[in-house]
């Protein structure tokens, strides 16, 4: 990379793992959208037995994944756990989507199992019936649109009070299908049930997570504008027809 090119560092956790819908898709939407600035970006991926280092990466990023991965890849979080929780409460930008949402919070249900998670987040995820599935819009302070896609989760999560939802579910079940919620905001985490995968028709999200990524690294986080009427254009039909009622719950 040529000298004074802001770079931002993406530490890619377990994508053989937390890929479930797609997920790795986000990550090719962050660098198209650095390289369509001329500006820098490198990938690191963490796999299984490597110990990831968060103190020279901006931006992290959880996938989903079944419950028994995900909980392969609690088990190796909780060992970093300490060093990843400095790296949030310090402003280090994380994006975790399904699964990796639920890795966040103080614990989460497998079956009747209690579950620790990372504790990064003041959240918890019990279980429910039915299933959550289905296709949701939120609208949220971070994305210029509403932000679409697809959820499908048994978990139910709760936001504790200091805790901003990512944005007010316009279509479909959100946290839990009963507060109006979905996601989380705190610091810069984002925590979101949203899949896809989630970027690609939400170029204001993926903005978003670059600019604090960029504004922590080098003290500013304003970005080129792109032209996006395609991101937008697709954005605009899922949520119109969601809207208008031609698209099945599930």
């Amino acid at each position: 990379m040529a000298d004074g090119v802001h770079t931002v560092r993406i530490a890619h956790l377990f994508p053989e793992l937390l890929n479930l819908y797609g997920d790795s898709g986000n990550i090719l939407v962050l660098k198209s959208r650095l390289a369509w600035r001329h500006l820098g970006c490198e990938v690191r991926e963490v796999h299984v037995g490597e110990r990831p280092s968060f103190s020279d990466v901006d931006l992290v990023f959880v996938g989903g994944g079944t419950d028994c991965e995900q909980r392969i890849v609690c088990e190796s979080l909780l060992e970093e756990r300490e060093e990843l929780a400095a790296f949030v409460e310090d402003g280090g930008v994380l994006a975790a989507v399904c699964g990796g949402y639920q890795l966040l919070g103080d614990y989460y249900l497998m079956g009747d199992e209690r579950v620790q998670g990372l504790a990064l987040v003041d959240l918890y995820t019990d279980r429910d019936e039915p299933r959550l599935i289905g296709n949701v819009a939120v609208r949220s302070r971070i994305s210029p649109q509403p932000i679409v896609g697809y959820e499908n989760h048994g978990g139910r999560t709760h936001l504790g009070r200091d805790v901003e939802p990512l944005g007010t579910v316009l279509y479909g079940s959100g946290n839990d299908g009963e507060s109006g919620y979905e996601g989380c905001l705190y610091k810069n985490v984002v925590g979101t049930y949203v899949h896809g995968p989630l970027l690609p028709k939400n170029p204001g999200v993926a903005d978003y997570l670059l600019s604090r990524a960029l504004k922590r690294r080098y003290g500013e986080g304003d970005l080129e504008p792109l032209d996006d009427s395609a991101e937008h254009a697709a954005n605009k039909v899922m949520f119109d027809r969601m809207m208008a009622g031609t698209v099945p719950s599930r």
